[in-house]
Formats: C-alpha cells, structure tokens, sequence
C-alpha cells in the first residue's frame, strides 16, 4: 500500500513576500529554558491538563530553509461511533481539504500554490496528523492558512460532500475494485480484530459514511480537538516566535481531552483460519497474520525487527521470502514480512510515520500469484515461518541482518517531516527515539536473544489467512481435502534440491479451521 488512503497531500506555494512575523529577529530563551541542541530529538512535553502548556515536539535545524510541520490529535478510527463508521477519517478530510472561517477551500489553495507548499491529512487507528512543509521564506502567511484551517475550520456543506464521495469512491472503486493487495490487507486486520476498535478501515465503511452528516463531523472536531488532544511538532528553520505563537494560538482549543478508549485483546486465533474474498482477479493476493503482544516500547521488539529482516524484510531480497518464492521459483513480484503495522510512504520503500498502535501484529504479504500456485505460496510462505521458529537464525544470518538493519535504519529519517514523525512516534511508545534505539540496542543483542524473542512471539500454528481469488470454492475445496498443492513451473526446473523441496512443501500440512473458513464477496466487505 503506497500511502493511507485518507491522506490528502495537497501540494501548493506562494509567491516571494516581504519577511515579516516570524521571521524577524529570534527573541531570546525565557530564562532557564534552553532551546534544544540543532538536529537532536526533543521530548515532548508531558500530557498536560486543565490550565498547563500544550505538549510540543520540535527538532530545530537552524541552517535548513524548510519548516515541517505535524499537528496530530489523539484521535482515529477507534473513535468511530457504531454506525458511523469512517467520521474521523471524513472530519480529518473535510478539515485538510477544507477552508477557514474566513478563506473557502479554492481561495485556500489559491494561496497556497504560488508557494510549493503542503498540507494534508493523515487519519489511522489511534492518531490523526496534519502535516505541512514550507520555505521559511512565506512561513507566516502559511502558517497563517495551517493555523485558520485547523482552528477556523469552513466546515462547506460542499467541502464535506466532496470529501464524502472520495472515501466512498476510495471502498468501492479503489479497494474493493481495483486494489486486491490492499483489499487482502483490509481483510486480514478484519479477520484479526473481530469485535475489537482496529477491526474497521480508517476510510470506514460505504453505509457508515453515507450516515454520517455534517453535524456529526463538527461534534466530532469539538470532541477531540482539544487541548488536550494535541501534538504540536515542528522542524526545521524555524524561528522560536513560531512555537510561541503556536501555544498562544492553540490555546484557544478547549480544554482536556477525552478519555482513552481501553483496548480488549484481540481474539485468540485457532488453527488456520482462512476467509476467500471472490472477485474477478488476474491472480490470487494473500495476506497472512496474527497478533503480537509487543511494540517498539519493548526491547524484543528489536530483536524481532533482526529476525523479520532475515525472513521478509520490505522491498529487497535480503528476506527468505523474496529469495525463496520469487528468486528460486519465479512465483510472483514479492514477498514480505512485518514485526507491526506497515504503510510504505509513497515511493519509497520506507515505513510512514504516524501510524502508531499500542497493540500490533505480525504478518507476512505474498503479492498476487498465479491462481494454480496460490495454495503453493501459501503453504510455502508458512513453512518458512514455521522453520524460522523451530530452527531459528544461525549466528552467519544473524550477523547479516544486523548490519542490514542497523545501516538501513538511518535511512528512515533522510527528510525533516520523517524524521519528526519519527520523533512522535517515540514518544507515542515512550521508547526514546526509534533509530537511535536501534543503535544502541542491535550492538548488544546476541543471536540466543534473537531466536528466544522469535520463540516466545511468532509461531505458525494459528494464523489468520485473507486469500483474495476469482475461484474461491474450487481453492476452498482444494485446501480442505489435505491433497498436495504442487507448483506449476511456466519453465520447468532441473535442479535436483529445488524440486525436493518442492515435494515437501507442496504437502506442508495446515492446520485448517473448517469451522471459520468463509468465503465473502468483495463487493460486501466493508459496506456496513
């Protein structure tokens, strides 16, 4: 998936302008407070109450010209009423592709395009983020537009319309028509959280969204944007007039903030449990996964991010996966793994930031396959789970994928935005910022430690499994009779170990739940 499918980047400029505002001459620290050292990560402040200062995230860089911002409030898709599915994704969108009290949304972006800057709205389970980018040079004029959006909001009966359709034209069209990875992705955190806040889309459902009304978002907005609730973030060149501003601006938000949803377990997997989504595709996507009991506030959680990038590490071939399903067998484009929630930002091959959850999951995405090989891959991509449990990585792989992660890793964080996203969700988990724990973390880790925090939080026994296919009764079938799955080669192999393999795996057994193997048609999910 290229990016949440409810940001809305809208990129924009302004023409040169006199220097005005904020960027004057940079008054001096208040006594006793000293401004934090250039590029280092700042804490944030603390959660404040009634009556304390607005909690702050900044990274200065004094010589850069850019000015990122990330104004995120503590509100996602958990929120959503029952019914209303999809209200805080429609009011982050109705909000980031929306006017001000005194500007409609056209004169905004009117304002915004002579100045190549950004705005846009980013909605996920537990976090809404609006993000920006902008020259110092028109900082005040744009920060005067973010700062009228979020707490001026136009609130246009057509705004919210317009934003409505989108995310409906995002479930219907985009997802459930044309985006099967996505569609499997969907489908498997259905399987996984069944009765539980993260089982909906940020975007919602088709019937949740056609209920909600405009009154509903503004409720919404002056439920959860509150003091309380909010992360003012900043980077860049930025003048300390602006933080001040920001806090004296802001304050005008109301106070507190709403309680935090409590979070049930997630239900207990049993077996292999396997939900077929019928469409007409050109080949077969699955999704595979389970529920994890650690985040990146654990110190498991890097030792798994070494063992992850030995089995499946995102878009190379360092990972098992891609090695053995598509470099030997030619099965498909990828094949991958993830140790919690994974967005690719854009082009890249990177994680997004801003997507934090205090729960996660494993999960492994094997990218459409030939529907005659699915059952193969599936089967295939288990068992090398399965091996990296029983036998775990020998010290060679482990020195590998050490080194890997620890250079890779300084990657994450190569623009401003990035690496202040990265910042936030630091102080999310409360784990000190990610890359510089994994510097310190990986050096000392042992490949015993590895193979002990892969034992005691992965396993192949009781997984969830999304297989998105045009046939889904004959797979069904296929599956349930326990016979062998072999692969069809389009070249044919000589290679004497390969096709031993391949005997092994194409009998690999599966636990199969016959109780909760369903198959679901596309156009249903999500609709309510």
């Amino acid at each position: 998936m290229s990016r949440r499918q409810t940001t809305r980047v809208l990129a924009r400029a302004i023409s040169a302008c006199a220097l005005a505002g904020f960027l004057g001459a940079t008054p001096a620290a208040p006594a006793g407070a000293a401004r934090p050292k250039e590029n280092q990560p700042m804490k944030s402040t603390p959660r404040p109450v009634v009556g304390e200062t607005l909690r702050t995230s900044l990274l200065p860089v004094l010589s850069s010209p850019l000015v990122a911002f990330r104004i995120q409030f503590r509100s996602g898709s958990i929120n959503d009423p029952p019914g209303k599915e999809g209200l805080n994704g429609l009011t982050a969108m109705t909000i980031g592709q929306g006017g001000t009290k005194e500007l409609t949304y056209r004169e905004v972006t009117d304002r915004l395009y002579p100045m190549a800057a950004t705005i846009g709205a980013q909605a996920d389970r537990e976090v809404t983020t609006f993000i920006g980018n902008v020259h110092r040079d028109h900082l005040k004029p744009y920060y005067d537009l973010l700062s009228g959006i979020l707490l001026r909001p136009r609130f246009d009966e057509s705004d919210f319309k317009r934003s409505r359709d989108d995310l409906i034209a995002e479930i219907e069209t985009n997802l459930r028509g044309n985006d099967d990875e996505s569609l499997g992705k969907a489908a498997l955190n259905l399987m996984m959280y069944d009765r539980h806040p993260y089982k909906q889309l940020d975007t919602g459902s088709v019937q949740g969204l056609r209920s909600i009304t405009l009154d509903d978002v503004r409720a919404h907005y002056r439920k959860y944007y509150t003091r309380g609730n909010v992360v003012l973030a900043v980077s860049g060149g930025y003048p300390d007039a602006l933080i001040e501003s920001m806090k004296k601006d802001f304050a005008s938000l109301p106070a507190g903030a709403p309680p935090l949803l409590k979070l049930p377990k997630p239900r207990p997997l049993q077996g292999t449990e396997v939900l077929f989504i019928e469409k007409a595709a050109p080949a077969t996507a699955i999704s595979i996964g389970c529920p994890i009991d650690v985040t990146r506030s654990d110190r498991d959680f890097y030792a798994l991010m070494v063992a992850n990038s030995y089995l499946g590490e995102h878009r190379t071939f360092n990972g098992r996966l891609m090695n053995k399903l598509r470099g030997e067998r030619g099965l498909n484009y990828g094949d991958y793994s993830y140790i919690e929630n994974f967005i690719q930002d854009g082009g890249s091959t990177f994680p997004l930031p801003n997507t934090p959850r205090r729960q996660q999951f494993f999960s492994i995405w094997i990218r459409p396959v030939a529907h005659s090989n699915a059952l193969f891959a599936l089967r295939q991509a288990v068992r090398e789970l399965r091996l990296l449990v029983d036998a775990g990585l020998s010290p060679q792989d482990f020195e590998a994928s050490r080194k890997f992660v620890l250079n890779y890793s300084r990657l994450w964080t190569q623009n401003l935005s990035r690496r202040l996203g990265y910042q936030m969700d630091s102080q999310f988990y409360g784990s000190g910022f990610l890359i510089d724990r994994i510097q310190e973390e990986l050096p000392r880790l042992k490949v015993e430690e590895v193979n002990a925090a892969v034992k005691r939080h992965l396993q192949a026994a009781n997984l969830a499994v999304a297989i998105v296919t045009q046939n889904a009764a004959g797979m069904r079938d296929a599956l349930l009779s326990g016979k062998p799955t072999p692969i069809t080669y389009q070249t044919p192999t000589t290679e004497d170990a390969l096709l031993k393999e391949d005997k092994e795996i194409e009998s690999f057994p599966l636990p199969v739940n016959r109780e909760r193997m369903r198959i679901v048609k596309a156009q249903d999910l999500f609709e309510k």
